[in-house]
């Protein structure tokens, strides 16, 4: 990177803390810094579900994916996440908006203890809480990766870095903050994806036609749908999973939809996000594809974006790439802290500290926004200390994954009024048996990888949906009238 490349980064992390200090004089109480009062826009709401469903992690492993693999990668991340996010928009979307007008509800835990009990609901918030923690302390170091491949430097400095930023604007401004900022990191990853388009398309001699006859000049198999481990049995787990997670189950993404201001809006969000994926991913991954072409034989694959941007992109435009890199991460780790600040201030605290209800809304707004800051604190502190973790960094990681799917069941199918007879010990069971299908997995010897991912969700999930249709157990008025006024 180049001055000007340093000036363009710096320019942009300005534009994102000026925006924080914008959403700052927005913000009320904390009902304004969770859900901004429930007035997004469906047009904002889902530029930011998409933006915020990206991390750096699409430039680093995706990429590493599209480098060997080919278009796979498109198949089943993609398209996958398009699909399930289309049916998430009729089924599910419109209820979690529905759900805050009728119970004025501000994270997406907290109607479980309405729902499920007490118990259900601090298992599901811990759970997420902790294992969030490491996952977004990933994300940190992932962008420390990114920005040590452009600019060489050190990997505490790319944590500080990044950290420093999401920490200002997402303690400041909550999630008015955070969806104007995705809209503005959406604009930015369109000029800097679509430069890399051009100019990959350009360096490939063929003209506009190289868009097709490129897969001619790529190894072969890279044309292909499915790739092995990345199977159609895959992709039917991928769909599942990505229906419970951008859905709802991945908590941040639930705010784009409980932020919006009805049901049909929260609708036409999701239906656009799920528009964004279809389409705008070919064009994104497009230059991870060609990869092979320029930078033959790469040792690491992870590198190949990173690469490709500094082997054709001017002084200045690499920065702006660099920056389009970084958002996709602040995009994701600044709503993951707002989110998680919800659940601690909304469904943790007021367990624990006396007479938490009767606090006024200034004292609130405080707490939610020291939940922010200090959990943002806490995930720079887990990157920057990731080597002395080890495996025990990485294996949390994947603990994070193999939760996801039997944590979100009880919360998106337990909107559904087909499932009114599945109480709190059902849904505990579930996720405990969803848990033990993954360990059990995990001592298979040569267990594929659709086994890993689609084991612990199918167990909770066939179990769940089997209660839910067989039981015959009364359903408690509240569950009734909460399911009715939200079905409407």
């Amino acid at each position: 990177m180049q001055l000007i490349d340093w000036i363009v980064l710096t320019l942009y992390f300005l534009l994102l803390i000026s925006i924080g200090f914008w959403a700052y004089m927005r913000v009320k109480n904390s009902a304004d810094f969770f859900t901004a009062g429930g007035r997004l826009p469906w047009w904002l709401s889902g530029v930011s579900h998409h933006v915020s469903g990206y991390s750096g992690a699409v430039f680093v492993a995706y990429a590493g994916i599209a480098y060997t693999h080919g278009l796979t990668i498109y198949v089943w991340w993609a398209c996958a996440v398009a699909a399930a996010t289309f049916l998430g928009a009729h089924l599910i979307a419109p209820r979690w908006a529905r759900l805050r007008i009728a119970t004025g509800i501000q994270s997406p835990t907290e109607y479980l203890l309405t729902r499920y009990n007490l118990n259900t609901q601090q298992l599901i918030a811990w759970s997420g809480v902790i294992i969030k923690i490491f996952d977004v302390g990933a994300k940190w170091a992932a962008i420390a990766v990114l920005l040590n491949i452009f600019a060489g430097t050190s990997f505490l400095t790319g944590i500080l870095l990044a950290g420093s930023v999401s920490l200002i604007y997402s303690t400041l401004g909550g999630l008015w903050a955070d969806v104007v900022n995705d809209f503005a990191q959406f604009l930015v990853q369109l000029v800097a994806g679509i430069t890399m388009f051009v100019i990959v398309l350009i360096n490939l001699g063929d003209g506009a036609s190289g868009f097709f006859t490129i897969w001619d000049k790529l190894p072969e198999g890279h044309s292909a749908l499915f790739s092995d481990p990345y199977t159609w049995q895959f992709l039917i787990a991928m769909v599942i999973i990505d229906f419970f997670s951008y859905s709802g189950g991945t908590w941040h993404l639930a705010t784009r939809f409980i932020a919006s201001s009805s049901g049909q809006v929260a609708k036409k969000a999701a239906t656009l996000s799920s528009v964004l994926y279809l389409l705008w991913p070919i064009v994104l991954f497009f230059p991870m594809f060609a990869a092979p072409i320029f930078l033959p034989g790469l040792e690491d694959p992870t590198r190949s974006y990173g690469l490709l941007a500094i082997k054709f992109l001017p002084a200045g435009l690499v920065g702006l790439v660099m920056a389009s890199l970084f958002t996709n991460t602040l995009s994701m780790t600044s709503s993951d802290a707002n989110t998680i600040s919800a659940v601690i201030t909304r469904d943790i605290m007021p367990r624990f500290i006396k007479g938490f209800e009767g606090f006024s809304r200034k004292k609130t707004l405080l707490i939610a926004r020291i939940s922010t800051f200090s959990f943002t604190v806490l995930t720079i502190l887990i990157a920057i200390n990731a080597e002395s973790f080890g495996g025990v960094f990485g294996l949390i990681v994947s603990w994070f994954a193999a939760l996801l799917g039997p944590i979100a069941i009880p919360m998106i199918l337990g909107l559904l009024p087909a499932f009114r007879r599945c109480d709190s010990n059902i849904a505990i069971i579930s996720i405990v048996a969803g848990i033990t299908g993954f360990i059990v997995v995990k001592l298979i010897p040569g267990a594929s990888l659709a086994m890993e991912v689609g084991v612990p969700l199918f167990t909770s999930l066939l179990l769940y949906i089997a209660v839910g249709l067989l039981s015959r157990k009364s359903v408690p008025g509240k569950v009734d009238i909460l399911l009715n006024s939200i079905s409407k």
